[in-house]
């Protein structure tokens, strides 16, 4: 049996309580109105995302520039004048449930679209294994990179190296294994029971790896 733990803000919570982990986590706040505009005056662009949910739905990318708002909802992107009516709008159009926001953390391209990597991280009896490191590159026109929404995957280092050439992918590949396994040791701590991690990685254009996600039932 696999212990399946659906909030995202409950797994952040938990990871934040490592330095060396909460280093590599986007700022990530409960959703309101007030701590949305403080995020978009301190990073400029966030996502909003259900705390429950998996597969890219609900995600919304928000971007402030200058005194002009916009989202980015699918492959739509509306804008605005001033923040009051980007608000209105976003409430109606996110899903009736619970959101989170997460700084946003500009990707490493190719071909103009983003990528990030999903590592598999199985138990099988008493031993974890890695069963999988890819990269997902986002279908034209969106900003997420989910299979299901027609996202192409690629293998880890292939993906690495073009769209960071100038990084050591074996070495970012290193990283992105000893950060599974760090997290894991935590998370299994706290929710005894868990047998599957799926970990959503980013890298930034400096080669920083973010974990954008951690789901106990990957798809």
């Amino acid at each position: 049996m696999n212990r399946t733990i659906g909030s995202k803000w409950i797994k952040t919570e938990v990871l934040q309580t490592n330095p060396y982990i909460a280093n590599h986590i986007p700022e990530t706040a409960i959703f309101t109105e007030q701590h949305l505009k403080d995020m978009l005056q301190k990073y400029g662009m966030v996502f909003v995302k259900p705390v429950h949910g998996g597969g890219g739905n609900g995600v919304i990318r928000v971007s402030k520039e200058g005194e002009k708002y916009s989202f980015t909802k699918m492959s739509h992107t509306y804008s605005f004048s001033n923040y009051k009516s980007m608000y209105r709008s976003l409430a109606k159009n996110k899903l009736r449930r619970t959101y989170l926001i997460q700084q946003g953390i500009t990707l490493a391209r190719m071909k103009g679209r983003p990528i990030d990597y999903r590592v598999k991280f199985v138990k099988k009896e008493t031993e974890w294994k890695i069963t999988a490191m890819l990269g997902r590159h986002a279908r034209k026109g969106l900003v997420i990179t989910n299979v299901c929404k027609g996202g192409t995957l690629l293998k880890c280092r292939e993906a690495l190296r073009r769209s960071l050439p100038h990084i050591d992918a074996r070495v970012k590949q290193q990283e992105m294994r000893k950060l599974t396994r760090t997290c894991t040791v935590l998370l299994e701590e706290r929710f005894p029971g868990i047998g599957e991690l799926g970990f959503d990685y980013g890298l930034d254009h400096s080669g920083k790896i973010w974990i954008l996600e951690v789901n106990t039932r990957p798809q």
